[in-house]
């Protein structure tokens, strides 16, 4: 997601939140989403500038590889120089084993961050039927937890009312959120570019809204998740995953995406809770 387009929809959001919350609660969401995107972006950097290392240090060794295959051919050649070869073939043997330990230090790391996600995602479907799993796309990224959910799952065609068909997932998405009961809970809403219009509902930027919204107040009042803990955003038809050319794109589009933020420390136990390589 673009730094800038999430900073205007989040604020977007926001002000139309704004009418239900305090100044103080609003300015706390606010912080606090903030300090949730940023950490995210800083995460995704720190991934690929660990696979970037990793691609440039598996090509380094390559070349040290071919350099060491040439240097004993040529040392086969010339015996005379044999003790100026054996040293350029000791460095370069030295160099060879300096770069393996550095690239698997670097495929340790990777291993690890994607042996958390594997955990993290593994404790979020593992009551999930498979039914349930078809409309509910769960992604890990750092230890921050993105559940997406279809809309046609969760309400019918232009409305906002949370279906009975939906209850039963909400239900066992909720105790995962009760599992971490200090987790930060994000509710964001999104819709394809197809313009709607209601008595009650301006555009698409209300429905996604009123959608977060209907889905915030289902998991305070009916599994009792503390509010404090909640805040809902509505992102219109402008974040989208795929494009609104087709029918399958615009459902795709069609989302709610609940995103489960740990603190510091519940994120450090889940690392150490993660499965060792064997």
């Amino acid at each position: 997601m673009k730094t800038d387009k999430f900073l205007l929809l989040a604020a977007g959001a926001m002000m139309m939140l704004g009418s239900c919350v305090s100044n103080k609660k609003y300015a706390a969401l606010q912080a606090s989403y903030q300090e949730t995107k940023e950490g995210l972006i800083e995460c995704n950097a720190n991934s690929r500038n660990l696979q970037t290392q990793l691609d440039n240090a598996q090509k380094a060794n390559q070349e040290l590889r071919a350099g060491l295959a040439s240097m004993k051919q040529t040392l086969d050649k010339s015996m005379d120089a044999s003790a100026q070869s054996g040293a350029n073939i000791a460095k370069l043997v030295d160099e060879i084993n300096a770069s393996n330990k550095y690239i698997k230090q670097l495929v340790d790391a990777k291993s690890k961050s994607d042996s958390l996600n594997i955990a993290l995602t593994n404790k979020l479907t593992r009551s999930l039927s498979n039914d349930e799993l078809r409309d509910v796309d769960v992604k890990v990224l750092k230890g921050v937890v993105y559940v997406s959910l279809a809309d046609n799952m969760l309400f019918k065609s232009g409305s906002y009312e949370i279906s009975d068909r939906a209850m039963e997932t909400l239900s066992k998405i909720a105790k995962i959120i009760k599992d971490y009961s200090d987790y930060d809970v994000l509710v964001e809403g999104n819709t394809d570019n197809v313009p709607i219009s209601r008595t009650n509902i301006r555009n698409n930027w209300d429905l996604s809204a009123l959608r977060a919204s209907s889905v915030v107040q289902c998991l305070q009042t009916k599994f009792g998740i503390n509010p404090s803990r909640l805040s809902a955003a509505g992102r219109g038809e402008f974040n989208p995953i795929t494009d609104n050319d087709s029918e399958v794109g615009r459902q795709r589009n069609r989302r709610t995406e609940i995103i489960i933020t740990p603190k510091l420390d519940q994120f450090l136990d889940l690392i150490d809770q993660a499965p060792e390589e064997k």
